[in-house]
């Protein structure tokens, strides 16, 4: 870990400080590198995985095996931002010991928190977590892993009764010893309210500007991923286009032969072309 590295203690400590934090995803060394060089406070190795880049068309498919192996490639670049592993669809439903044993696999990969979706009911989960000296962030509001349940990608807490539940479920997780809240699609009103009434930083994801920080899937901020576009999303780049244009001069070049060109070849000298009977080969020193 590198010395100046983020903590989960230095990210609950920054509540109140006036500037926000800023939590981005990465699931890979090179992505952990970019975020890193970037000067981001969290990275956030998320079970959004599943979606953006092995193919699935939700979260529910990825497993603690899954997001193990791409927390070790993410801790391998040895980032200073506070590495967060996504807790993935039933890993911390079953049971207690289940619960801690998945976090235990992603903090053994090289997390060094770990964060699940819901409020109230995995308070327990939560306390066992914690007692287990693991940092836990938790996640409130539109939570994906329950989108069956929600009845699809919906805002959540539009009315006075929900709104009321998630600031509830909101403080029992800091109760329990979450050290940050990630509020996902709730209205900006709501968002407030819930950040107002912790004394944890909220993280949120189309949660509006009242929240100490925010975040945002890699993909979506460098326009790699542009099958949809979430009202929240503000794309910064357009990786995918570039990808696709750099990719497509190399094809060409390649069937024209104008790629590789005489510098980018090694050559033989002129006595090795001649004794193989290359008398026609292009003759320099390699």
């Amino acid at each position: 870990m590198p010395t100046n590295a983020m903590t989960a203690p230095a990210v609950r400590a920054s509540k109140g400080s006036g500037t926000p934090l800023v939590m981005v995803t990465a699931y890979d060394a090179p992505g952990a590198r970019i975020a890193d060089e970037a000067g981001v406070d969290i990275i956030l190795v998320g079970d959004s995985l599943a979606m953006v880049v092995l193919g699935y068309e939700d979260t529910l498919q990825v497993t603690i095996d899954d997001m193990a192996h791409h927390v070790a490639a993410v801790a391998r670049a040895k980032p200073r931002p506070l590495v967060v592993g996504d807790m993935p669809w039933m890993s911390y439903h079953v049971s207690v010991e289940d619960t801690v044993r998945n976090a235990a696999k992603l903090m053994r990969a090289g997390a060094q928190a770990v964060k699940l979706e819901g409020g109230r009911k995995r308070v327990d989960m939560v306390k066992a977590i914690v007692d287990g000296e693991m940092p836990v962030m938790g996640h409130v509001g539109l939570t994906p892993q329950s989108i069956h349940a929600l009845g699809g990608f919906k805002v959540q807490g539009k009315q006075a009764a929900a709104a009321a539940a998630l600031v509830d479920d909101a403080v029992a997780l800091e109760e329990a010893g979450c050290f940050a809240i990630v509020l996902e699609a709730v209205p900006d009103g709501v968002a407030r309210a819930v950040t107002e009434a912790v004394s944890v930083p909220t993280i949120g994801i189309g949660a509006g500007a009242w929240c100490d920080g925010q975040v945002l899937v890699y993909h979506d901020v460098l326009g790699i991923e542009d099958r949809i576009s979430p009202k929240f999303v503000r794309r910064y780049a357009n990786v995918k286009a570039d990808s696709v244009a750099a990719l497509a001069a190399y094809a060409s070049d390649v069937r024209t032969r104008r790629f590789p060109s005489d510098e980018e070849s090694y050559h033989l000298n002129g006595e090795v072309a001649e004794a193989l009977g290359l008398y026609g080969a292009v003759t320099k020193t390699a």
